[in-house]
């Protein structure tokens, strides 16, 4: 391989490591500050979101159709119990999602059933032996993040899903263990750099899969391979900016690559169905191990997968659930809440458990603060107004319309550029086989 330039180094360093460093940024602050309705919990318990997700959940593309129970793993101690309560039919998923944002098992509905469940979480390479009958989930890193999404259908239900909280539990299958949580980047590497320093450190304890980690020597010259005193304390003025523009053009390209594609024709959704599909190497259970499901180009796998997790972290394969966003109305123009728009679907969309519409802002991708406090519209929104032939129109707009019927089925915009997202739950066979397209959004 020719030597390349520190800074078109740092670039791909960006790509490469942007995932783990995002998700070990979010994992930490769920561990110490928590995040929206979820407390701060530490390692190894599951925190418990109270409500649904509001304006003040400062997370990307959070969804509003789901109470959240999240735990933050370190297996560095041990293998812990996981019991999962019965559920009796509704939804539930459990996303097992490794410290560089892998999908490496679910349980639930679709992948398990919603009967009473345990599993042994171990981490990578135990050598232990389980309980006869006891199913394992080997994590490809010692820090790992379970994603609970429990359905829940309003403020009425909440009783039904908090007692189900209370019986989702992790238990060490031998107390005592001693864990290493996550290490601490050095406070004296400034802050340009601070990307660089966790990429460093969390890269070195959480090693990814085998032929990542030849890809991943290529940073050498970068320091990122470097043990001991950080390389990035007291930097040499021009390296340091060097690599600071690399790191920005690996943003760029992440921005990017997440946009609409300018051939697109204009409102056209982005329903990208293997955008969760960079997991190459540790597919368990409840994950699809087929090659429709597999990206084949390794490094084009790197740069999805920062692009999912900028617009999505902690997203699910396309299998559980389907998201579709959107940026322009059906004229190719910005959505914005200077205008109205109506969305009408003919028919339901074609899922197994249900669907929803939620409205974000287009630069963070955060819920919206609206009068109504509706985040979201679909098939178990109560009170929608559907016509006599069946179809359904939503209306998006600023400002509540006037009309009764336009106002049950109205989702609020923000005043400025919005990016709203449909998310198919379980979705059917018509949608993962590309059949199925969503309507356009279009102004009025």
């Amino acid at each position: 391989m020719t030597e390349a330039k520190p800074g078109a180094l740092a670039a791909d360093a960006y790509v490469y490591g942007y995932p783990m460093v995002f998700d070990l940024t979010m994992a930490d602050r769920c561990v110490r500050q928590g995040m929206g309705s979820l407390p701060a919990t530490g390692f190894n318990r599951f925190g418990h979101a109270d409500r649904l997700a509001t304006a003040g959940t400062e997370f990307v593309s959070v969804n509003n159709d789901t109470v959240y129970s999240v735990a933050q793993l370190d297996l560095s101690g041990g293998p812990l119990l996981l019991d999962v309560p019965d559920t009796d039919g509704a939804y539930l998923v459990l996303q097992f999602v490794d410290a560089w944002t892998n999908n490496f098992a679910y349980l639930g509905r679709r992948a398990t059933g919603t009967g009473a469940q345990r599993r042994l979480l171990v981490p990578p390479h135990w050598h232990g032996t389980p309980e006869p009958g006891l199913q394992v989930i080997e994590c490809p890193t010692t820090v790992a993040t379970v994603v609970g999404r429990n359905a829940c259908d309003g403020p009425a239900d909440l009783p039904r899903v908090r007692d189900l909280q209370q019986r989702l539990t992790l238990t060490p299958l031998e107390p005592g263990g001693v864990y290493a949580g996550l290490s601490e980047p050095d406070p004296e590497v400034p802050e340009q750099l601070r990307f660089l320093e966790q990429l460093r450190l969390w890269g070195a304890q959480f090693p990814p899969a085998a032929a990542d980690l030849e890809y991943q020597r290529r940073f050498a010259p970068l320091g990122l391979l470097d043990t001991g005193s950080s390389p990035y304390r007291n930097p040499a003025p021009d390296w340091a900016a060097e690599l600071a523009a690399g790191l920005a053009e690996g943003r760029r390209r992440v921005e990017q690559a997440g946009r609409p594609d300018p051939g697109r024709p204009g409102g056209e959704w982005m329903l990208n169905l293997h955008l969760f599909d960079y997991n190459l190497d540790h597919l368990g259970p409840g994950t699809v191990d087929e090659p429709q499901w597999r990206i084949p180009d390794r490094r084009a796998a790197h740069l999805t997968r920062a692009v999912a997790a900028r617009a999505g972290l902690w997203g699910n394969h396309a299998y559980e659930a389907a998201y579709a966003a959107v940026f322009q109305d059906a004229d190719g123009r910005a959505l914005t809440g200077a205008r109205s728009y109506t969305l009408r679907f003919d028919s339901p969309p074609p899922v197994d458990a249900f669907w929803s519409l939620t409205m974000y802002d287009a630069t963070d991708y955060h819920l919206v603060a609206n009068p109504i406090d509706r985040y979201s519209i679909g098939d178990r929104t109560p009170g929608l107004v559907y016509a006599p032939d069946g179809s359904l129109t939503l209306v998006l707009q600023h400002r509540r319309p006037d009309d009764p019927a336009e106002a049950a089925n109205w989702l609020p915009t923000p005043e400025g550029e919005f990016r709203p997202m449909i998310r198919l739950y379980q979705p059917g066979a018509a949608v993962l086989d590309g059949t199925y397209r969503l309507p356009p959004i279009r102004p009025r």
